[in-house]
Parts: C-alpha cells; sequence; structure tokens
C-alpha cells in the first residue's frame, strides 16, 4: 500500500535529541553563511532590476521560510543568479507589481506540485536542457555587467542581449580606465581569497577591500567617476511593511508563462541544490515538502518586495563545509543578514558598482559550466539540438520560451527514439522460440496452422508507433482466419495504442477473422479490461502465452 503524503519539514524532525555541540556547529555555519549571503544578495538583487536591500530582505525572508519549513536540513534558500534574467525581464515588461505576481503565481504552483507529488518528477527533466539555460543564464549575466565594469556612459539599456552588444561597441569610447581597474582588482581577489583560506567568502573580502580603496580614492584624492550603489539607490535599512498584492484573472492569463518559468526553475534549482547536498551529508531530503516550502517562501517574499527565492546551491555547499547539519544554521544565516541590514545596512552605499560587477562576473563563470556544455556537444545528435536550442533561446530570447521550447524538444526527440525501439512483424509458417527462452521445456520451434497470423509487437505500443501496426498488416494480401497478437514484450499501451487495437479487433469481427491475444502483461490487461476491450474480445481469446494462443487458434 502506498504511503500518503505528509508535509514533514526537516527542522522539526532534527529537533529530537538536539545537542549543544551541534547547535554550536549550525552556529558558526550560519554566521559564515550568512555572511557569504551579503555581497552575493546584494548583486542579485540590483542585477535583477530592483534596489540592493531588496535582494538582502529576499534573502532573510525566504532564507528563513526555506529552513524553517523545507525538506532538506542543510537547504539555504535565497536570490539566485539564475533568476537574474527572468527577473529583469518581467519588470521590463510589467514593472515591479507584475514581478510581485508573477512569483505570488509561482509560489502557489510549488505548492501544488508538492502536494501533487511532483517533487520526483521534476528530476526528469533532461539534463542538456538544464546545462543550456544554464550557460545561457550565465552569458546573460555577463552581457548585462559589462557597462559597470568597462564604466561605459550609457543612458538607458536595451532589453535583448544583440542589441546590449551593439550599444556596448558603440559606446566602448567612454571606458574608464579608473572603474575597470576596480572591477579586476574585484575578480583577482575574489580568485586569490580561495587559495589563502576557504573559509572567508572571496567576494565579501573584495567588497570590504575595493570599497575602502574607492572610499579614499574619491574622498582623499579627488577621483569621482567611480559610481557606487549610493550614486544609484537610496539604501532603505529596514524589513518593510507588507503590502496586498491584487490578482485577478486578467493579470493571471498576462503573467502565467512568466510565473511558470519561474516555478520550474525554482523546483529545478532547489531539488538539484538538495541532491548534491545530500550526497555530501548522507542524508535524504523530501522533494515535495522541500517544493511546499519554496511555494511559501515565494508567496510571502513579494509581500516585503521581494524577488524570487531558490535553494542556492553555493551557499548550501558553503553551510555543509562550515559544519551545518541542521535547519537551524539556516534560520541563524537569515538573522544575521537581518541584523546586517539593521545595522550595517547604511555602509552599502559605498560599495563600488565596478565591484558588484565583478562579483557577478565570476558568479556567471561559475554558472557557465563550460566543460559539461563541450561534452555534452560530443553526445547524441539529438542532445546536441536540445542543449544548442535551450541554449541560444535562453540568450536571444527569454528563459521561458527556452524552457518551453527546450522540454518540447527533448519530449518530441525521445518519443522518436522510442517509436524507433518498437517493431512490428507478421509470422504465418514458424516460429522459432529458439532464440526467446520462453519455453526451454517446450519445443523450440512451433508450427502456426493454416489460416492462422501471428503478430508480433515488441515495445511500447502507443501513438508513435501505431501506424506501423497499419503498415505491417498490409503485408499480407490473404485474410486469415485467425489473427494472434503477440504483447509479451509489450511494456505499456497508450489511449491510442487501445484505440488502434480495438479498430484492428472490428475489422478482423467484420472480415470473420477470430482475434486472440498472447502474453498480456498485468498492466496492458488491466488497460484492456477497464476499457471493455476484453469483454468484446472474450477471456478465452485472451491466453498468458503463445502456445495457450496456438491451442486457442486450433480450436477455431
Amino acid at each position: 500500500m502506498k504511503k500518503a503524503f505528509a508535509f514533514q519539514p526537516k527542522l522539526f524532525q532534527m529537533l529530537h535529541g538536539y545537542t549543544r555541540e551541534r547547535f554550536m556547529g549550525d552556529l558558526m555555519a550560519g554566521i559564515i553563511v550568512g555572511i557569504v549571503a551579503l555581497p552575493l544578495a546584494i548583486a542579485f538583487g540590483i542585477a535583477s532590476g530592483v534596489s540592493p536591500e531588496k535582494g538582502l530582505i529576499t534573502a532573510i525572508i525566504g532564507g528563513f521560510i526555506v529552513s524553517f519549513l523545507g525538506g532538506s536540513s542543510v537547504q539555504i534558500g535565497g536570490p539566485t543568479g539564475a533568476f537574474i534574467v527572468i527577473v529583469y525581464g518581467i519588470i521590463q515588461n510589467f514593472g515591479i507589481e507584475g514581478l510581485a505576481i508573477a512569483t505570488v503565481i509561482a509560489g502557489i504552483m510549488l505548492i501544488l506540485m508538492g502536494a501533487l507529488k511532483l517533487g520526483t518528477i521534476i528530476k526528469f527533466i533532461p539534463y542538456p536542457i538544464v546545462v543550456g539555460f544554464t550557460s545561457g543564464i550565465a552569458l546573460t549575466i555577463f552581457t548585462t555587467q559589462i557597462k559597470d565594469l568597462f564604466g561605459l556612459q550609457i543612458g538607458k539599456m536595451p532589453a535583448d542581449f544583440l542589441s546590449k552588444w551593439g550599444v556596448y561597441f558603440d559606446h566602448f569610447s567612454s571606458l574608464s580606465g579608473w572603474v575597470l581597474l576596480i572591477g579586476l582588482i574585484s575578480i583577482l581577489i575574489i580568485i586569490l581569497t580561495p587559495k589563502i583560506s576557504k573559509k572567508i567568502p572571496g567576494s565579501l573580502i573584495a567588497i570590504v577591500v575595493v570599497t575602502l580603496i574607492v572610499y579614499f580614492l574619491r574622498s582623499y584624492f579627488g577621483i569621482s567617476g567611480i559610481e557606487t550603489i549610493g550614486d544609484r539607490f537610496t539604501i532603505n535599512a529596514s524589513i518593510p511593511q507588507p503590502e496586498a498584492i491584487s490578482i485577478n484573472m486578467e493579470t493571471i492569463n498576462l503573467l502565467l508563462p512568466s510565473a511558470f518559468t519561474i516555478a520550474i526553475l525554482g523546483a529545478i534549482e532547489s531539488l538539484l541544490s538538495a541532491t548534491v547536498a545530500d550526497g555530501v551529508t548522507g542524508d535524504r531530503h523530501n522533494s515535495n515538502t522541500e517544493l511546499i516550502a519554496q511555494g511559501a517562501a515565494n508567496i510571502v517574499v513579494p509581500l516585503f518586495g521581494g524577488i524570487p527565492v531558490t535553494g542556492a546551491i553555493a551557499r548550501t555547499m558553503t553551510n555543509i563545509n562550515n559544519g551545518g547539519r541542521t535547519p537551524v544554521a539556516g534560520l541563524i544565516h537569515a538573522v544575521v543578514l537581518l541584523l546586517i541590514l539593521l545595522f550595517l545596512g547604511p555602509l552599502t552605499k559605498h560599495i563600488p558598482m565596478a565591484c558588484l560587477a565583478g562579483v557577478l562576473v565570476v558568479v556567471s563563470y561559475n554558472m557557465s559550466e563550460w566543460r559539461t556544455f563541450l561534452r555534452l556537444m560530443k553526445g547524441t545528435k539529438s542532445d546536441t539540438a536540445v542543449l544548442l536550442t535551450t541554449f541560444l533561446l535562453t540568450v536571444i530570447f527569454d528563459l521561458t520560451i527556452a524552457i518551453e521550447i527546450g522540454l518540447l524538444m527533448a519530449m518530441l526527440l525521445f518519443m522518436r527514439r522510442v517509436a524507433e525501439t518498437t517493431h512490428v512483424s507478421i509470422t504465418t509458417e514458424k516460429l522459432d522460440l529458439t532464440q526467446e527462452g520462453e519455453f526451454p521445456y517446450d519445443m523450440e520451434i512451433l508450427s502456426i496452422p493454416k489460416d492462422v497470423e501471428v503478430y508480433e509487437i515488441d515495445g511500447p505500443f502507443f501513438f508513435g508507433v501505431a501506424s506501423k501496426f497499419d503498415e505491417a498488416m498490409k503485408v499480407v494480401a490473404d485474410n486469415p482466419r485467425v489473427r494472434i497478437i503477440r504483447m509479451r514484450k509489450v511494456p505499456f499501451m497508450d489511449s491510442t495504442g487501445l484505440h488502434n487495437l480495438e479498430n484492428l479487433y472490428y475489422l478482423s469481427k467484420n472480415e470473420n477473422i477470430a482475434f486472440v491475444l498472447s502474453g498480456v502483461n498485468e498492466n496492458v490487461r488491466a488497460l484492456i479490461i477497464k476499457c471493455g476491450l476484453a469483454d468484446k474480445i472474450g477471456e478465452k481469446n485472451i491466453c498468458s502465452n503463445i502456445n495457450e494462443a496456438l491451442a486457442r487458434a486450433a480450436e477455431i
């Protein structure tokens, strides 16, 4: 009997027998992860088209809810680079309110996915699609940072990828040497920090060091061409009051595709992060509970002006590597970020935009998975086609189109592969069982009585192979008296296959040809019985093996 689904947050399970030693490990991990999350939350918020504190609010509230309700013991939730492209696009087209509505709808979708036990199904999304859109997002993030990295003097930036690069080339003469130097120093610090210490995040060191350098350059050397967060944004160092979001059918219809993309991307990234974490900790996450927690976070966070939340692989791994083993570490990480926002928030106005661009350039490089991309390019033609299509659509158009068409292509190519493995053959004289091993104790070569045809279906019998059956029937010119359909190698049959089989039964009946089934497995038999076809064919004519079927044909 199947176990009923139960919402089971890991936090409440792991508090039983919780010790002081475990708390100290979670405390240290939570503090470190909170510090690591600080520059990333700010950078992701700005790159997504919202103010820096909105990124922090997303990490605080979203991270707390994901750890409090989630199905993983070590998952850290918050804003991630994968959402930058889709969030920026939604804000450009529908504004901040449109983003809030789309995120809430996506949250509802995620909760429904978890309630309907779709957590395991999400894992079956083809790997080339995941790599394709991840690499596409990485290239798009890199593209969005060129302006701030080089200090280009550009007014309003176009939204699409190709137009951006056209504008960059037109304005490259406005490059600022000081800004580029600050950006390159930031990137070097991030790259070199792990070689000195893996405990301290390179992005935080870069922000602290480069912010101090720029502060002194601006204050004491009169260099004013280096833009900071404070030059572009007004920092509100507090948690805002929640605001109601009005949703109606018109906005739902308008934003449903964007919400679907947020939900699918959030589910994939969160469950991928949880799965990677399980491999390191030896634990096992509850995917359906995790989806419900992610959904709850994405319903609540927009009320406070935040952006979409998902599981963050880099922060989750930082949590594990620093001793975090329960969701308490994630709760502490959210509290640390809250304290930073409340007491150190005003200081973030001094952070140079070029430094944040450097942080995101490194993030985009790590996201790119270029080695995996090149390896997949050497695979099958169908995988390569799905990979390149998803990648190019993500870069040139948007993630919604990329995921939808990528999934459609992958499904069609998979069905074609399955259809190619299914064969229909006809035998009219002798049936050779020597290669089959069906009845080693019986005759190896069976003689088929005169006026009897044996059809063999080898593989799934679904809509993709229905035409093969029609083609096979045209091979035999004379009508037999008995038609035997061998189905021992049919693992499943869909409604089209069933319809095709029913049509063959009626065709045989109209031509006074007896109809016998052989070797029908339990699942296929249950489908035949359920639709009433078994009653029409007759129980005597549904045989368990070919010997019985031939004996029945002889009786007829």
